[in-house]
């Protein structure tokens, strides 16, 4: 299996995202002593900066991979939302947001210290989207879902993907068309019929009423998961322990990790999915995708923050990969 030659066939591949955008605002400093007012450490910001995040950081690892991504989604009419589309345009990422007078943009502010997270603030809407929010995210999909064949839907809990939405949607999309899942546990019991999911250990765990401590545990959580959801497929995201593939028919396959270092796993989950769906929009099948999405979650866990692989950096991973790259469980 050449791993370069199948990351190379991802470029110009088209993908339609819908999900929750927010912004990530990272306030970097130092600690030199502790305040008098309470037993925390004072942080000197030195410097801040802003990334995209969630549905957007999907679409930013797309991107960033040579690809054409396309998201939808919603934010506030106010000035972080604004700075999120400088972002995508930054990126060239077709990006349709829209502007909701009644919420505003999520923000999520880290507090940092020598790549330490000191603290988190998330400012946020997360209420049901209402009915002038709901039928101007149809008509946006509406506009454009069939010019894709392969369509990432990130559900963060904000109110995008709801049970209203994914009853619209399943009626609306072709059925050829590859849909793949990000899950919120929220909203478990709402996802049916998709190509695919991409839950973490927690998620699949919450997702499947079941605890998970090993592979015999991911093994039958995920076959509850497809049997109970109608998914074709299923990845379930194991942190430090890789990924595991299920394809019904075929088997289970372990996908061991190449981090070789973790400095933070925001937005893995994220990458993981871009390149999946990516490597499908290009014609690869589901296990030589989530090889290139390990491998990719494997960069990006050695960085700080939600960030996008480039198609240099994936070849040069891929070229430095010797272990084994993924190893059968069982028959499924």
């Amino acid at each position: 299996m050449n791993l370069a030659f199948n990351a190379s066939r991802m470029i110009g591949s088209r993908v339609l995202i819908i999900g929750d955008i927010m912004l990530d605002q990272y306030q970097k400093g130092v600690v030199e002593r502790i305040s008098p007012e309470a037993p925390v450490p004072i942080v000197k910001v030195t410097d801040q900066v802003f990334k995209i995040g969630g549905a957007g950081n999907v679409a930013q690892n797309v991107a960033t991979l040579g690809g054409k991504p396309t998201l939808i989604s919603l934010c506030g009419d106010d000035t972080y939302g604004h700075h999120l589309a400088d972002i995508c345009g930054g990126l060239k990422v077709e990006c349709h947001l829209i502007r909701s007078d009644f919420r505003e943009t999520t923000l999520k502010t880290r507090i940092m210290a020598a790549h330490q997270q000191m603290l988190r603030v998330d400012r946020e809407t997360d209420r049901p989207l209402d009915d002038l929010e709901f039928s101007k995210l149809v008509a946006a999909v509406e506009a454009r879902i069939d010019a894709f064949d392969t369509v990432i839907l990130s559900d963060y809990g904000k109110g995008v993907i709801s049970e209203k939405f994914l009853g619209w949607f399943n009626g609306r999309r072709k059925p050829e068309q590859k849909v793949i899942l990000d899950p919120k546990t929220c909203n478990f019991p709402y996802y049916s019929g998709l190509y695919s999911m991409t839950p973490n250990t927690k998620e699949a765990s919450e997702g499947a009423e079941m605890p998970i401590k090993g592979r015999e545990d991911i093994i039958a959580a995920g076959r509850k998961i497809i049997s109970q959801n109608k998914l074709q497929t299923l990845v379930i995201t194991l942190g430090g322990d890789g990924m595991a593939v299920f394809l019904p028919g075929v088997g289970v396959f372990h996908l061991p990790t190449m981090a070789k270092k973790v400095f933070d796993v925001t937005g893995a989950g994220d990458t993981v999915i871009a390149v999946i769906a990516l490597g499908l929009s290009s014609g690869l099948d589901l296990l030589s995708s989530s090889i290139l999405a390990n491998c990719a979650a494997g960069l990006v866990v050695g960085q700080v923050g939600a960030v996008g692989v480039t198609q240099e950096e994936l070849t040069e991973g891929l070229s430095a990969w010797t272990s084994v790259r993924h190893e059968k469980w069982c028959d499924l």
